[in-house]
């Protein structure tokens, strides 16, 4: 099984994020992964992201929303997790703002595993505890190191 500690780094965990709207900052999330793609570019992930939100707003709730799409071109799943500085209107199911965002890539082929990833980090993110602690993260590397201790059972 994919565990998520293994698709995302420090380099794409960020805190204090510029918000402004839901395009920038989808527009920001690429960017951050492309400069671990050599493959893709800033402006097809981009894309791909917008394409997937026409579909339906992965606004999850509490503050909470987990962009995600197929890529082709991506070879193995990739994750990001970034605090806004300023929640943003992500069109969420309860109407919230949101100011957590956990991004998933995936390759264009995926399969049920990468399904478990989506499911992982919605049942991670559910937990009040954990997204307190995300919100409370003072650094990129301690925002990463909270998504490893909660799935190192800490």
């Amino acid at each position: 099984m994919i565990r998520l500690e293994n698709i995302l780094t420090p380099g794409r965990s960020l805190v204090n994020v510029p918000g402004g709207s839901k395009k920038r900052v989808l527009e920001q999330i690429a960017k951050v992964i492309a400069q671990d793609l050599i493959d893709l570019d800033s402006q097809t992930i981009f894309e791909n992201l917008i394409a997937r939100e026409k579909l339906g707003s992965t606004g999850f709730g509490n503050g909470i929303a987990i962009p995600h799409c197929r890529m082709v071109g991506c070879n193995a799943p990739l994750s990001a997790v970034l605090r806004l500085e300023t929640p943003v209107d992500f069109d969420a199911i309860d109407g919230a703002p949101v100011d957590l965002l956990f991004v998933l890539l995936v390759p264009e082929a995926a399969t049920d595993e990468h399904l478990e990833l989506l499911r992982q980090i919605a049942s991670m993110l559910d937990r009040e505890d954990v997204r307190q602690r995300l919100r409370e993260a003072p650094t990129n590397q301690s925002l990463y190191q909270v998504v490893v201790d909660v799935q190192n059972g800490a």
